[in-house]
């Protein structure tokens, strides 16, 4: 697949005007975190959680640093930071997780024998589908609708700890938080110089030598 912003590393901002003390210590925090460390959930809660992670959001084996994505929602969890709001059809999201988890892999274990983590790439999806649409089988997710589950608590957790990593800002060219420099070229198809340059077809080396001097 085409780099998007091909050369462009956010990272090289760190020591730049572009980033403050305060941007700094927010970054260092979320690059520290251990992608194998958590609290929150027990050996079977996280082996699921993890394998789940891989599956909405897999990571190519190139990219570095990655997003501990399990980590983050664990470490989240863990603190009982909730985001100010809820579907009040769910349960607060620590009680939503346990049970979500553990009905996923009852889930597998009713469609294989085997715990979610347990099954292949295929099955893993085949098994997320279901939840996706509420067509599941297991009493487990009794009081905790699958479907909803899946969109509002799984899926939004689970996208927004990757966005949230700077592991996934090169990607897609943003900057990190504009503080203190702000942007200034608000116009359409417009940017500032220290911002990533998206490739275009045929000139995407171009690109690649301007984003590796952005800072």
């Amino acid at each position: 697949m085409t780099e998007r912003y091909p050369g462009y590393n956010v990272l090289n901002k760190r020591n730049s005007p572009s980033w403050n003390d305060q941007t700094r210590e927010v970054i260092d925090a979320r690059l520290a975190i251990d992608e194998d460390f958590h609290r929150f959930c027990d050996q079977a809660e996280w082996r699921a959680l993890r394998a789940i992670c891989e599956q909405i959001v897999p990571q190519p084996a190139h990219h570095f640093p990655k997003a501990p994505i399990a980590a983050m929602i664990d470490q989240k969890l863990y603190s009982g930071k909730g985001d100010g709001y809820r579907d009040a059809r769910l349960p607060a999201q620590g009680d939503a997780w346990r049970k979500g988890l553990a009905a996923i892999d009852a889930e597998a274990a009713l469609e294989s024998g085997k715990s979610f983590c347990e099954l292949g790439q295929e099955q893993q999806r085949a098994v997320l589908r279901k939840v996706q649409k509420g067509e599941v089988a297991s009493p487990a997710w009794a009081g905790l609708p699958a479907q909803l589950f899946f969109a509002k608590r799984l899926l939004h957790d689970i996208v927004t700890a990757y966005y949230a990593h700077p592991a996934s800002w090169s990607e897609i060219g943003f900057g990190g938080p504009a503080s203190p420099r702000g942007y200034v070229r608000m116009n359409f198809d417009r940017r500032d110089p220290w911002e990533a340059a998206e490739a275009k077809v045929g000139r995407e080396e171009e690109a690649r030598r301007d984003n590796e001097h952005v800072g």
